[in-house]
């Protein structure tokens, strides 16, 4: 059982109970017909990166699609909150690429996105032995990574919500 395509996608959903929220944000994202599976970080060999539109139709309802997922939520007034996945894929086919998913609180789409981005790619640099400075700002080290000719893209998705005003 290993995948040959993968795809991003991401959806939002308002509700007061949070099971009924969390479907919505299915629904919004277009996989609320299939039983997802959580998995850990690692993009298969081979596995091709593709769009949404090109995925789904792969996909049967009720299907058991496994995933990393990025999910957060809130019931506090005006409460800024982000989800994100970011993936790292490797120049040689051979080779296992990451997925990594962050939650947080208080942080824009850009911020999240890039910090999930950003752990994905240093996940898969230091597997692949690529020396960088752990120190430095993320465009420094992406720069660093692209530049070692092991890594062929890194990638991000996010989406953030405010809590209803009322809580």
């Amino acid at each position: 059982m290993i995948p040959s395509k993968v795809f991003m996608t991401k959806g939002v959903g308002i509700h007061k109970d949070k099971l009924a929220s969390f479907e919505l944000a299915l629904r919004d994202a277009g996989i609320e017909k299939f039983n997802l599976v959580c998995v850990s970080s690692i993009l298969p060999p081979k596995c091709r990166v593709v769009t949404k539109e090109e995925g789904l139709p792969d996909l049967a309802p009720g299907e058991i699609v496994y995933c990393v997922m990025a999910r957060n939520e809130t019931n506090e007034p005006h409460r800024q909150i982000a989800a994100a996945i970011g993936n790292a894929v490797p120049l040689v086919e051979e080779n296992y690429g990451y997925i990594s998913e962050h939650h947080s609180f208080g942080e824009t789409e850009e911020k999240a996105g890039i910090y999930a981005e950003d752990l994905a790619a240093t996940m898969l640099a230091t597997t692949l032995g690529i020396d960088f400075d752990a120190d430095s700002a993320w465009e420094e080290r992406e720069r660093v990574y692209k530049a070692s000719g092991h890594i062929i893209s890194t990638t991000n998705i996010c989406q953030t919500a405010t809590g209803d005003k009322k809580g």
